[in-house]
């Protein structure tokens, strides 16, 4: 059977709504609201707020990740950029040295573009867009020049969950999969441990309208991920992510059919040596019983990690 499916954005290629939509979200740098800061800097002169990104967006690195969820990283990988810089402060982050000492190099629209046909040269499944919540703008006019060349992967918006729905529905019709984390049900804890107020309120919020554009994960013969939402929560200990309403939330309001990757690899890092509550791995028992939750509400698809116990 032949398989007639392509990303979404190449349905707006041609009627030029996909650059339409570019010089749209341009318009949100002069005043920055491209999260939910709204810090109104004046990105285009120069000006910096949380994120501490310009006009250009800045990456770490890029290339093929066999470390990603299996719909993703397929057998050649996924395509990942991962970008500088970060609109929250979590104090455990992982990648710290990307998200807040600001590691990386300032790329232009066409140097965006070519990573992008570079990775699908390079034989992988997606373009996996790490960290994109505020530098929209920037990839929306590179996906504009690399489809008019020859792109054709489908996009995974790897998000925090801090993400503003004026800038989702910019995003309407443009990404084909959606992985936002679902970090906190607490907005005292939230602000407290990633300096992120209203997280739950904005996060949810988010959730429902990426599941609104794109549905439930749809996963194609080969096992590949084409469409859908993929949600990802990390357990933390002490039981800080407040999972048992993350995954009441899920169930009841968004999808028991929902794709969810439970994670398990929370460790402590970057400041997190100073929050006696997060300053040690979770134990075996508190990720089961995130395990054991999940499955009580009702969510039945889980990445393959949620067995690691």
């Amino acid at each position: 059977m032949v398989n007639h499916w392509k990303p979404a954005y190449l349905n707006l290629l041609d009627s030029g709504e996909l650059g339409k939509r570019a010089q749209l979200a341009s318009l949100h740098l002069e005043h920055c609201d491209c999260c939910p800061r709204k810090c109104k800097k004046n990105r285009l002169v120069g000006e910096r707020g949380i994120c501490r990104t310009g006009e250009h967006a800045r990456i770490s690195g890029y290339g093929p990740h066999l470390g990603e969820e299996d719909p993703l990283r397929g057998w050649r990988g996924s395509g990942t950029i991962f970008f500088t810089g970060c609109s929250l402060h979590c104090q455990f982050c992982q990648n710290y040295e990307i998200s807040q000492l600001d590691t990386g190099e300032e790329v232009d629209t066409g140097e965006l573009a070519a990573i992008m046909l570079k990775l699908q040269q390079a034989g992988c499944h997606n373009i996996n867009l790490v960290t994109p919540t505020h530098v929209v703008p920037q990839i929306l006019a590179a996906v504009d020049l690399a489809a008019h060349n020859g792109l054709h992967l489908p996009l995974v918006y790897n998000t925090g969950g801090f993400d503003t729905l004026e800038m989702l529905r910019l995003l309407d019709g443009i990404i084909d999969i959606y992985m936002p984390d679902m970090k906190y049900a607490s907005d005292q804890i939230a602000r407290y441990y990633s300096k992120a107020p209203h997280y739950p309120e904005i996060n949810q919020a988010a959730v429902l309208e990426m599941h609104r554009q794109v549905g439930d994960l749809q996963i194609n013969e080969r096992g590949l991920a084409q469409r859908g939402l993929l949600l990802r929560h990390l357990v933390l200990p002490n039981g800080l992510a407040g999972t048992a309403e993350i995954v009441n939330f899920l169930a009841e309001r968004v999808s028991k059919d929902t794709y969810l990757n439970l994670m398990d690899q929370y460790r402590p890092a970057f400041q997190a040596r100073l929050y006696p509550k997060l300053n040690h791995p979770i134990k075996s028992q508190e990720f089961q019983q995130a395990v054991d939750l999940a499955h009580t509400a009702g969510l039945h698809r889980m990445d393959r990690r949620e067995r690691t116990y």
